[in-house]
């Protein structure tokens, strides 16, 4: 992310900044047809170049068509090293190894890990679901050649951002019950999106307007991911694309009932919705748990690794977090959890660029460090 236009005096509150589409009058010069929305946002989000850090050893690798950069601390370690999958968030249509250089380098020096970038190849162009497929194979060739890194196969964590927490967990769970690899230490999830059947909880409601990730383009994002018309969209804000056997059969596990009493402050219950078969017909994937990762049965939620959730105030995405939260807790997976007061959707992103960085783009590496350390 680069350097806010907010350079002077005061840093402005994340509920203050403007929303970068609207600032760069992008949907403007997408309906012209002079350059695509994702292309710009592309070019914005990679950023400043990052120093290369000398107390890193940083080679580029390919494995299967995905590029990938890896990070391995200079000084000498007495045993094998924990290794940590990185998967960088941008919802599936951009961010990059290089966008998030300086968080990778910071987590590989602080907690003395390996880290492995993985730069999946991105939507439209590729078609979902080739980001989730990528990262887990991606994630299976480092499991099994991680001696190879000087890594302990045994320590291996995944750690992902906004859909890149979609995907690290999704990769846990497909990978949970698996006996042919080693198996996956802990998932760290910082402001992940999990679920697209409900948008009006209570987060939805308090950050609909907010900076950066407003509850309108968290659903934009989502039908240019799949690839999908964007007239969708108000009929999907609205709940018309979720069955009601659908609803019931997932009330247990997204509702709003389940969010803490001081989450819910002025919120006021959506009113009854029309189904639209023709809707959900055109969007089934979002019911996959590719894509919402609440959906997945305890079956599979039990076989979960240890996990770090960290959760932002100022975030459309915040009761994402709080529900899979409980649906650990629920199958005695060990959780760890961390909310940021002043947090906003998506702080990891100026990290690491000095005057323009944010408090909380540090509070919330450091609890991701923090967390990795102790494994």
């Amino acid at each position: 992310m680069p350097p806010s236009i907010h350079s002077l005096g005061k840093k402005p509150q994340a509920s203050q900044l403007p929303h970068l589409s609207k600032c760069l009058f992008l949907p403007n010069l997408n309906h012209l047809g002079i350059i695509k929305e994702h292309t710009i946002i592309r070019l914005i989000t990679e950023g400043l170049p990052a120093w290369q850090d000398s107390q890193l050893f940083i080679k580029d690798l390919h494995f299967d068509g995905v590029p990938m950069r890896i990070y391995l601390p200079r000084e000498p370690s007495a045993s094998k090293r924990r290794g940590v999958v990185f998967i960088h968030g941008g919802c599936g249509i951009f961010g990059s190894i290089r966008s998030y250089e300086r968080i990778c380098q910071y987590i590989a020096r602080k907690s003395d890990s390996v880290v492995l970038s993985i730069g999946y190849n991105l939507a439209p162009e590729h078609r979902y679901p080739t980001q989730t497929l990528e990262c887990l194979s991606a994630t299976v060739h480092f499991l099994k050649t991680a001696d190879t890194y000087g890594v302990d196969p045994a320590r291996i964590i995944v750690c992902g951002d906004s859909v890149g927490g979609t995907f690290a967990t999704s990769v846990c769970q497909e990978l949970g019950h698996r006996t042919d690899i080693p198996k996956i230490r802990a998932q760290v999830l910082i402001y992940p999106f999990l679920q697209a059947l409900n948008f009006n909880l209570p987060s939805h409601q308090k950050n609909a307007a907010v900076a950066f990730l407003s509850r309108d383009r968290t659903v934009h994002f989502i039908l240019k991911y799949l690839n999908k018309d964007s007239s969708l969209k108000e009929p999907i804000l609205a709940g018309s694309h979720v069955p009601e056997s659908i609803n019931l059969k997932y009330r247990k596990w997204i509702n709003p009932d389940l969010i803490p009493d001081e989450f819910k402050l002025g919120y006021k219950p959506p009113l009854p919705t029309l189904f639209l078969p023709q809707v959900h017909e055109e969007v089934k994937e979002l019911f996959e748990p590719r894509v919402s990762p609440l959906l997945a049965e305890d079956a599979v939620v039990c076989g979960l690794p240890d996990t770090c959730i960290v959760t932002c105030e100022h975030d459309v995405l915040r009761d994402d977090g709080l529900l899979y939260k409980k649906r650990l807790e629920d199958n005695n997976v060990h959780v760890t959890w961390h909310h940021v007061e002043k947090g906003f959707h998506p702080a990891v992103g100026f990290f690491g660029y000095g005057i323009f960085s944010f408090p909380s783009s540090s509070t919330i590496m450091n609890h991701a460090v923090n967390f990795i350390k102790g494994y």
